[in-house]
């Protein structure tokens, strides 16, 4: 049985060719996957990934379908098979840089219209009726990450706010969906500076404040926003 609590989770039945004609591979979720829990600091390079039946179960796809995937991404680079007792599968120590050559800024910015439209398609939809308190989470991250200066930290701190808005707004199954255009993200455009993500989460307190108004239009001007925001 598929844990949908699982740390890479799968996407919980949602039919995902509703948005974009297809779902993703397996090898493209286990790609995606991967490259998401490094952002989100559940992983770092030099670590140990879980054996490939965890990962199997924890994404709903065959064990066949994911040796094949960690195969691919270790001749990429991207990860390092150890033989021996202490042997297993490991994200590569130098993942940045490898990551680096694989930048695509063609893919990565129709990604990002991509992720612009679930986004802006949540808000319209959610505006007028959020109900009280189901914000907080999301003004939590907020407030933390004006606090935040580490890199890495803001980093993790702003994945995971896009990730909880999908579901806040969309459900579980929209956070799933989300997690893989977000893991792609991040395999295929150089991370954003502190200061840029300090710019993106003014957009994420004005959208919270719009969406506690129940203002769909400038809640979704906040949203549009986020994706032009730099440091003033």
């Amino acid at each position: 049985m598929v844990n949908a609590a699982g740390k890479f989770g799968p996407y919980s039945g949602w039919d995902t060719r509703v948005l974009t004609g297809r779902g993703p591979t397996g090898a493209e979720l286990v790609r995606s996957r991967i490259a998401l829990q490094v952002r989100l600091r559940s992983v770092s390079p030099g670590d140990r990934l879980p054996d490939a039946g965890v990962l199997a179960e924890e994404l709903g796809i065959s064990e066949i379908t994911v040796r094949r995937a960690l195969e691919a991404m270790c001749q990429d680079g991207l990860l390092d098979r150890r033989r021996g007792r202490a042997g297993g599968t490991f994200v590569a120590a130098d993942w940045d840089a490898v990551v680096a050559v694989m930048h695509d800024a063609d893919e990565a910015d129709s990604l990002d219209a991509f992720h612009l439209l679930l986004e802006c398609g949540l808000v319209a939809h959610s505006a007028d009726e959020v109900p009280y308190g189901r914000l907080d989470g999301l003004r939590a991250l907020v407030e933390e990450m004006d606090l935040a200066q580490e890199p890495a930290q803001l980093l993790e701190l702003e994945t995971r706010f896009h990730l909880d808005l999908a579901e806040t707004l969309g459900g579980a199954g929209i956070r799933e969906f989300a997690a893989d255009l977000l893991g792609r993200q991040c395999l295929l455009r150089p991370a954003p500076g502190p200061a840029v993500v300090q710019a993106r989460n003014r957009c994420h307190a004005d959208l919270l404040d719009e969406l506690t108004r129940g203002a769909m239009d400038p809640a979704v001007r906040a949203v549009k926003a986020h994706r032009h925001a730099g440091p003033s």
